[in-house]
């Protein structure tokens, strides 16, 4: 094995290996973990594209692995305060062992060169997850980690039929051989079960019921890892599945429909954490419309910026939840706390795609985009969109400018929300600047 294909695999195995310190030290070895992702994402950048029997990492796969690493940092590391003092249905450190088994299988469906495999990846992250959704044991968690389960399974095994299929129609699953358009009626139906099997996980409506509940009741840095990630993750299977046989009319309806589900939701939330969660439902569909209308830069710039400002949103709301004990739309009065008002009113400017954050730059490419692909399909999404904007920003305006309760926030967790929604506002002040 080369010295680069060793470097690639150990993306998967260092989270794994963190987990070796699970009985004494797991909190600092998955932070270790953490910082040692960022570095060997950076490093890979020099080597790309790495492309060989195993391993398939191409420019934008890097860009969801740069993502995938740097939310996992962040997440681990607001983690060590957020869980102190916290009654959870699992001890602290199988919490961050599933933390870390979580998102080694997240960087293994992204390296691997074969979509079978990658569908392995994909089901991995279900069975890693399932037990964090529940972390907090209420019952409202228990039925949400219930729902995951049966919703996700049934649409990851509509997923394993439509990788069935692609094998039946080129007799191989090696993503770097198979990559193509082909038109066969049998990859057409693959790719048309994809969309319902790998879009149960990107968020894709009618299979997206289980993502409010899951997002909204999970603890808050498991929130930001699906939404900021996770989705995206399932996504770039998606967009693999998708280039070997495009449907654009279909999967373009299909987005759009869940966009405009998602807006209406938002209008009458009345949990912030669950507004958050059709806000990524929202996003995932606006990048996955990119793909489908050739704005693929506009996706990618999408995810990125999307990935740290809706991190921040959940941080943030983590935080709140902390000091409220309430996850209700209300007035809180945050103006006066130290971080979490900058951080969540960054992060929620972040995700309805305000200039100049790096998701307006994505949504600006992906739109122009879609008025070339489609006229009628623009004007219908316009209002939504802007409903999606009014709907977060009136809600979340209410909870940090009205009221005038006395709270107290930890100044870590609050640092690591304004961070993450700074990122995001960095990406699109130097996209601005450079284009």
């Amino acid at each position: 094995m080369k010295p680069i294909d060793l470097e690639t695999i150990s993306l998967v195995l260092i989270p794994i290996i963190a987990n070796v310190f699970f009985f004494r030290g797991i909190k600092y070895s998955s932070i270790i973990a953490g910082i040692l992702e960022i570095i060997l994402s950076l490093t890979l950048f020099i080597n790309l594209p790495i492309i060989s029997s195993y391993f398939y990492i191409t420019r934008i796969t890097w860009y969801f692995i740069i993502m995938v690493s740097s939310i996992y940092l962040l997440s681990v590391v607001f983690s060590h305060n957020y869980l102190k003092g916290e009654k959870t249905k699992i001890s602290e450190r199988e919490y961050f062992a599933l933390l870390n088994f979580f998102a080694s299988s997240m960087f293994f469906t992204l390296i691997i060169n074969n979509l079978g495999l990658m569908w392995v990846g994909i089901e991995a992250t279900t069975a890693s997850t399932v037990i964090l959704v529940i972390t907090e044991g209420t019952e409202t968690a228990i039925e949400a980690g219930w729902r995951y389960i049966i919703i996700v399974s049934a649409g990851v095994t509509f997923a394993f039929i439509s990788v069935i299929l692609v094998y039946y129609g080129l007799h191989s699953l090696q993503v770097s051989s198979i990559l193509g358009t082909h038109y066969s009626l049998v990859l057409q139906l693959a790719s048309a079960i994809a969309l319902l099997g790998f879009g149960t996980k990107v968020g894709v409506f009618p299979v997206n019921t289980w993502l409010p509940d899951a997002h909204s009741e999970s603890p808050a840095p498991v929130s930001a890892l699906f939404s900021g990630v996770l989705l995206p993750v399932a996504l770039y299977v998606l967009y693999i599945v998708y280039q070997i046989s495009p449907l654009p009319m279909l999967y373009s309806a299909f987005s759009i429909v869940s966009i405009i589900i998602a807006s209406i939701s938002m209008a009458s939330q009345t949990n912030f954490k669950r507004l958050f969660a059709y806000s990524t439902i929202e996003n995932m569909n606006l990048a996955l419309l990119g793909f489908v209308t050739g704005s693929i830069i506009g996706a990618i710039i999408l995810l990125i910026a999307h990935a740290f400002g809706k991190a921040g949103a959940f941080y943030s709301s983590g935080s709140i939840f902390r000091m409220v004990g309430s996850k209700k739309i209300d007035e809180y009065g945050l103006w006066k706390l130290k971080f979490i008002p900058y951080s969540l009113l960054l992060s929620s400017l972040a995700v309805t795609g305000t200039p100049p954050f790096g998701t307006f730059v994505g949504e600006f490419l992906i739109l122009s985009a879609l008025l070339k692909f489609s006229i009628a399909e623009f004007a219908l999404l316009i209002p939504f969109i802007a409903i999606a904007f009014i709907s977060i920003n009136s809600h979340i305006s209410r909870m940090i400018f009205k009221g005038d309760k006395n709270l107290k926030e930890d100044n870590l967790m609050g640092i690591i929300s304004l961070i993450s929604s700074l990122i995001s506002l960095a990406i699109g002040l130097f996209l601005i600047w450079w284009l």
